[in-house]
């Protein structure tokens, strides 16, 4: 039996990493079995491709290899992580997909969506979430949150100024209109709770629909 495959996507401090801690635990106590991974990572070839890409030194890398980087991680996490858990039948929860490449390097780095698009394609052969969850704060509330919680470095991305992270903002609403049957919008400025109550009711829905 194929299991799920649920992804979370969100602009930097949208607190999407706190949902999905919560829906985990949600679910393991419902007795499902349950994955946590994230990308850029999830296996070992991976995580190491993650360090490149989020290293602060590389400051200067072009948008086009950040893209490919990308897509050659998430082909090593499909490969030794997803598509094995899957074939499991097992409720995949990943923090990060191809729709972050979408949002970050196809609009917000001017790429093109379509052609980050047709550029993952190779890697993931049609591979797709289930189903995503947007959670959305608006850009400088996340940067703010960043700043006023961040312990130790910030990475390359985080350290963006405002103007690229309301591009990244503004990506994932397009892409949100492109695949809206299959990604969820959560409001991330509601109280912690409230949003952690939105995500799970999302999520169980889905998975009773769906028979797992």
């Amino acid at each position: 039996m194929r299991g799920l495959f649920i992804t979370f996507e969100g602009n930097d401090g949208s607190g999407k990493s706190s949902v999905i801690e919560a829906i985990k635990e949600e679910l393991v106590k419902k007795g499902y079995d349950v994955v946590y991974s994230r990308e850029p990572g999830g296996s070992k070839i991976a995580e190491k491709i993650r360090d490149v890409i989020l290293d602060i030194d590389n400051l200067g890398m072009d948008p086009k290899t950040e893209s490919l980087l990308y897509a050659a991680s998430r082909r090593e996490h499909l490969m030794k992580t997803i598509v094995p858990a899957l074939n499991d039948g097992k409720v995949i929860l990943c923090d990060r997909f191809l729709d972050s490449s979408l949002a970050y390097q196809g609009f917000a780095r001017g790429i093109g969506i379509d052609e980050v698009y047709q550029m993952n394609t190779f890697a993931t052969e049609g591979i797709m979430p289930d189903l995503t969850l947007l959670v959305c704060v608006k850009p400088e509330v996340g940067l703010k949150r960043i700043k006023d919680n961040h312990r130790g470095t910030l990475d390359r991305l985080e350290v963006e100024k405002l103007a690229f992270h309301e591009k990244v903002y503004e990506g994932y609403l397009k892409v949100q209109a492109k695949f809206s049957d299959r990604i969820v919008i959560i409001n991330g400025e509601a109280s912690k709770e409230q949003v952690k109550h939105d995500a799970l009711e999302v999520v169980m829905n889905f998975i009773k629909e769906h028979k797992i």
